[in-house]
């Protein structure tokens, strides 16, 4: 089970599972990554992490590679982990099953097709599937018998403690694939080393991507099941009432950074998201409003060739983008703001030369209106680094005034070194324990009891 009552997307898989082997610190696949539970089907999909895999099937040594569709009477096999492999007949097609998911889901009504007994090959416990059979795949038998290379369908259940009726329900193969938005076909080399968003194992210590409050956690658009949105070295979660990032998280690898141009590519719209929930040029056009990135462009093109250049088409999303003053990174000391990700690299030893980064604005509710859109006037950004094999990790807060959007007088940005908490507070999100845990700042509980960095010399790296 990937998913179950008490899930949360991103949060770590193990196999083996708990209940076959409790060293759950050893036995990490990855996390989960994506799921549904509704008319589409019982499904989840987690990733795979440094470790090894096969394509086979355990004990029917064949890997999918079509899907099919069931039809009444087709015969298939499934190897599971409670029951290993059992024989069915498909007997329902089209089916709809009414599930009782325990409090706090409730009943849910799932379509499905029902397999029952093969009696040519029954199991010897007349046991066609037991719990913890769920996730494991029914193939189609070939016309000798053996199992083929098409997928009939996901195992997800079967009847109830105190029905006679044996037999097991199975998710339709095509509604599962795309509501997962995954394929039996692998990706190419450089297909795989495109996709690849925020990795949270970038550094020594595994840093996951924040978790947004419950208060504002419906208001997350959900792209493939999931909060999460990746691009190229970055990931995001956006707000579909604000229209902009609720925060980035990025990856730099100083070591394989390159320098491309940035000439001739467009802002644009993602378009696996729906455009109402993202702001495009209608906002910037005609005013001192700059299209500003979170995540850096130039923090992103890193890798091989195709990785960067990716990268830096994927910086230019819409998602990636939030309204900054004309002189954002460039006013109010010479453009501190702007070079902080340069100036870790410049004082401290970092371990591989690599960082990871979050950042994104902080809403309020009486942010200004512009346009019909409200714009932040703070933006917060965190660097974690290793040095010395210690996780360190640094938080910084700009305000900026947008009084004066509207007359050409010079804004007022400040900015200022704060710890996670504050951070936490304002964007209403939690870092992972090893993030905070890093942060080891001390300051004065309000901004005006501070002073803003007048340099980059008045950081706190160490």
């Amino acid at each position: 089970m990937l998913h179950g009552p008490d899930g949360v997307l991103g949060e770590t898989v193990v196999q083996p599972g708990p209940h076959d082997d409790n060293r759950i610190t050893l036995n990490r696949l990855g996390i989960l990554k994506r799921s549904h539970l509704g008319m589409a089907g019982d499904c989840a999909v987690a990733t795979i992490e440094d470790r090894r895999f096969s394509r086979e099937i355990l004990e029917l040594g064949v890997a999918p590679e079509d899907l099919g569709e069931p039809e009444l009477g087709d015969k298939v096999v499934k190897s599971g982990r409670t029951t290993g492999v059992t024989h069915g007949v498909v007997r329902r097609i089209d089916t709809l099953a009414k599930i009782d998911y325990g409090e706090g889901i409730g009943e849910q009504i799932i379509g499905c097709f029902e397999i029952g007994i093969d009696p040519d090959n029954p199991p010897a416990d007349d046991e066609v599937s037991r719990g913890g059979d769920s996730g494991s795949v029914w193939l189609f038998k070939a016309g000798n018998g053996r199992p083929s290379k098409v997928l009939a369908g996901l195992h997800f259940g079967g009847e109830g403690g105190d029905n006679p009726d044996e037999h097991a329900l199975a998710c339709l193969p095509r509604s599962v694939f795309e509501k997962l938005e995954i394929s039996l076909t692998p990706p190419s080399v450089e297909e795989a080393e495109l996709i690849k968003g925020y990795d949270p194992g970038f550094l020594a210590k595994r840093i996951d991507v924040p978790q947004l409050n419950a208060a504002i956690k419906d208001d997350a658009v959900q792209h493939g099941g999931s909060e999460v949105i990746p691009y190229t070295h970055f990931s995001l979660a956006l707000s579909a009432s604000r229209c902009f990032a609720f925060w980035v998280a990025w990856n730099i690898d100083g070591a394989s950074l390159k320098r491309l141009s940035r000439n001739g590519i467009k802002f644009v719209k993602d378009p696996r998201i729906d455009d109402d929930v993202q702001i495009g040029n209608e906002l910037y056009e005609a005013n001192r409003l700059d299209r500003g990135h979170i995540a850096r462009r130039a923090d992103l093109l890193w890798g091989s060739p195709a990785e960067a250049k990716k990268a830096n088409l994927d910086s230019f999303f819409y998602t990636n983008i939030t309204p900054q003053m004309d002189d954002f990174n460039q006013s109010s000391k010479g453009g501190l703001w702007g070079q902080l990700e340069d100036a870790v690299f410049a004082d401290v030893e970092v371990d591989d030369l690599k960082v990871s980064a979050f950042g994104g604005p902080v809403f309020q509710d009486d942010d200004r209106l512009f346009r019909d859109v409200q714009i932040p006037r703070e933006y917060w950004k965190v660097i974690a680094f290793s040095e010395n094999g210690e996780l360190k990790a640094k938080a910084f807060l700009l305000t900026q005034n947008l009084n004066q959007l509207e007359a050409l007088e010079l804004d007022e940005f400040r900015v200022f070194q704060v710890n996670l908490n504050e951070i936490e507070e304002r964007g209403r999100l939690r870092f992972p324990a090893a993030l905070r845990k890093a942060d080891t700042l001390v300051v004065p509980e309000t901004l005006t009891e501070r002073e803003p960095l007048d340099s980059l010399a008045d950081i706190q790296w160490h």
